[in-house]
Order: structure tokens, then C-alpha cells, then sequence
């Protein structure tokens, strides 16, 4: 399947569905159009190779990420949901970029918490109350240089309040919140 067609259908399903469904963990909150494109611009521009995303639902930002990046390139995602895990691994095979993606179902705290590799770019779109939490571990995990990307800068900016302070704060990063979508809190942590 064309992969425009594809983001197009999972727009549309997100859509619909976020509008009939009442529990927040059975939404798919997927990103906006205009944030994947800008997602897709910053991974070119910044010659992003090794991505980490954490909230990948059905996937629909996954392959925003995946397809922007070099033949090389890979993303690496983090899910709790069993039943979005399913879903968003069918969307990476129908987009045929199944091979640059790995899936790691578990609580983003545990995963980052782990020594591991640097990212080029971590795009955080999860449960924002959890953020604090990872703070310092998430940080580690941005390359000198690397990128650092939270959605829902504006739409949530009460619940994104603290951890932005924080990350401001280290001194490590030069920030921006740029108003497309639902807000992106973009930080570029110093080389």
C-alpha cells in the first residue's frame, strides 16, 4: 500500500475513532498531520539515523519517523498496550517499513532506565504525567546534538509545565515550542 494512503486511512480511523470511544487508553491520540511532516523535515535536516519514540499506538507517528529516515536508518518504539502493539505492527508491515522498526512493549521508566544506546532523536507522545519521572534517564539518552521532541507543548501546556522547567533548567538544551499541531516543545541538546 502507498504509504500516503496509509497515513490518510490512519488519519481518518484515529479520527473517528478518538470521537466515539470513551476510554482514554482505547483512543489512539495519534499526532496531526502538520506534526508529521515536521517531524519528517527535523529527522532530514538533523540527519537523524537512530530514533526512539515513546507512546506508538496504532503507529501512525511511527511511520512518520521510520519513512523520513535513511535506507539505514531505524526507530526504535515503546508501547504498553498489547492491542495497539498488534495494530501498529500490521500499519509498519502494510507501509512496508516493518524492517526499520522495533516494537518493545513495556513501560518506558524500565527501558530508558537501562544502560543504552544514544538516540539521535527521542520523540516523547505518552503519558505526560510520567515524564518527571524519566526525566534524567531521558536525557541520557539524547546524543550530544541529538534532538529531543514532546507533542501536546500547547494543548497541554499545564501537564508539560514541569518537566519542560526541568529540562530547561540542566542547561543542556536549546528549546522551542513551535505552534503546529497540538504544540511541539522541541529541545537540541548541546554538542
Amino acid at each position: 500500500m502507498d504509504l500516503r494512503e496509509l497515513l490518510g486511512e490512519l488519519e481518518q480511523l484515529g479520527e473517528e475513532n478518538d470521537a466515539t470511544v470513551k476510554q482514554k487508553e482505547l483512543k489512539y491520540l495519534n499526532i496531526t498531520r502538520d506534526t508529521g511532516e515536521f517531524l519528517a523535515v527535523l529527522i532530514k535536516a538533523s540527519a537523524v539515523r537512530q530514533a526512539l519514540e515513546v507512546g506508538t499506538s496504532n503507529g501512525y507517528s511511527t511511520l512518520w519517523l521510520a519513512s523520513a529516515l535513511p535506507a539505514d536508518g531505524h526507530v526504535t518504539t515503546l508501547e504498553v498496550s498489547p492491542h495497539k502493539i498488534e495494530q501498529a505492527s500490521q500499519n509498519f508491515k502494510r507501509a512496508k517499513l516493518d524492517h526499520k522498526i522495533t516494537v518493545v512493549q513495556g513501560d518506558a521508566s524500565d527501558y530508558l532506565s537501562k544502560d543504552g544506546v544514544q538516540f539521535d532523536l527521542i520523540f516523547l507522545d505518552a503519558d505526560r504525567s510520567k515524564y518527571i519521572e524519566f526525566a534524567r534517564h531521558v536525557i541520557a539518552r539524547v546524543r550530544p546534538g541529538g534532538l529531543l521532541i514532546c507533542d501536546n507543548a500547547v494543548s497541554h501546556a499545564s501537564e508539560m509545565e514541569e518537566f519542560i522547567r526541568f529540562l530547561k533548567n540542566t542547561g543542556e538544551f536549546t528549546t522551542v515550542t513551535v505552534p503546529i499541531g497540538k504544540g511541539e516543545f522541541v529541545a537540541c541538546k548541546s554538542a
